[in-house]
């Protein structure tokens, strides 16, 4: 034995295997799972996710007045569509009157998904100013209420589960809040929690306290528990599991315009060296592109899904070799025609893609 082993110097964490992930009932066949995102998570993004591999994938979070007032639009009913082939699928629900909350938990349950998931992690100021999201961190006798009200209204045969930001801020009180949440939870039905590893107040600004999800994770102990925060390549997800010993992750905006970090991320579970990961090729990317697209015409119709993928082209362009290029063609494109133009003037030829990992992306998740 070195000395530095008998002075205590910490082991390197064992290296990640695939394994299943339980939430309640719902027996997962890996751990990485697609987070919801505001704006992004609908079914194309979804279907997508789950064929290159996410385990298990969020909608979008949807406002409890919302689900109370869809009424008969298309355009609103888009929001809550699913696919045969994306179960199962979690609907994320957020708003701020405990009241509120169990008639549109029902609504998602009749929109066909297999697991309701409360928001308390939204960091967004507007969301906080009406009392919504992370804000809920602050008041944990209305979180409870919240929490109970969907449990007692979701059949037992659908898991709840919930999302959490470490806290409001880095105060104990902060601190004290979150537990009294997170164990309160568990107590009342919840399934699993994922935690995200910044405060409120940090929103999307420096790193993620994958520390404190460790810590998080000892304390639950047989309870599961998603860590989130910071997970933007294959190698990352590796090393969150490993190091915060959380029982599965949820990949946000890592996972915009680029699926292939789940079947990247499972190929490095399944014992692949990751030298040997590389990007997908532009012709890779078109494939993708033209699919995601053809989903996204098929839910919203031509015209609406033109304008809808203008945002995921520019997420996907990072991946792109001339990643400014094609982004600005994609940001040009005011109709489908537009569009279609840009993928087939940038992805004719192909060539190798490039690790869109180190990219700073400021896009804001649920």
């Amino acid at each position: 034995m070195t000395a530095a082993a008998t002075a205590g110097t910490p082991a390197t964490p064992a290296r990640p295997q695939r394994r299943p992930l339980r939430i309640g009932p719902l027996e997962l066949d890996s751990q990485v799972v697609q987070a919801a995102l505001s704006g992004y998570s609908d079914l194309p993004m979804r279907v997508m996710a789950r064929r290159f591999g996410a385990a298990y994938t969020l909608c979008e979070v949807m406002l409890d007045q919302f689900l109370k007032q869809v009424g008969s639009s298309s355009r609103n009913l888009a929001r809550l569509a699913i696919a045969a082939e994306e179960h199962p699928v979690g609907g994320q629900l957020m708003g701020a009157n405990p009241d509120d909350f169990a008639p549109a938990a029902r609504r998602l349950v009749e929109a066909g998904f297999d697991c309701i998931d409360i928001n308390f992690g939204c960091p967004v100021k507007k969301v906080l100013g009406r009392c919504r999201g992370g804000y809920l961190l602050s008041v944990p006798e209305t979180a409870l209420e919240i929490v109970s009200q969907v449990r007692d209204a979701v059949p037992a045969r659908l898991p709840v589960t919930l999302k959490m930001r470490r806290g409001i801020d880095d105060s104990d009180e902060s601190e004290e809040k979150f537990f009294a949440i997170f164990d309160g939870a568990y107590a009342r039905g919840v399934a699993a929690v994922t935690v995200h590893g910044r405060s409120v107040v940090q929103r999307y600004e420096g790193p993620s306290d994958w520390s404190f999800l460790a810590r998080v994770k000892r304390h639950a102990g047989s309870r599961t528990v998603l860590g989130s925060g910071d997970l933007f390549s294959p190698q990352a997800c590796m090393a969150m599991l490993a190091e915060t010993g959380v029982d599965g992750l949820t990949v946000a905006r890592g996972a915009i315009g680029n699926p292939w970090i789940f079947q990247q991320t499972a190929a490095l579970l399944g014992g692949v060296d990751p030298a040997t990961l590389l990007p997908p090729t532009v012709h890779e990317q078109r494939a993708v592109l033209a699919e995601h697209f053809r989903l996204a015409v098929e839910l919203h119709g031509e015209q609406l899904a033109g304008r809808s993928m203008r945002k995921f082209a520019i997420k996907y362009a990072r991946l792109h070799p001339e990643p400014l290029t094609v982004r600005d063609a994609f940001i040009a494109a005011r109709t489908t025609a537009d569009w279609q133009a840009a993928l087939a003037r940038h992805y004719a030829s192909d060539a190798p893609g490039r690790d869109p990992s180190g990219d700073i992306d400021e896009t804001a998740e649920a």
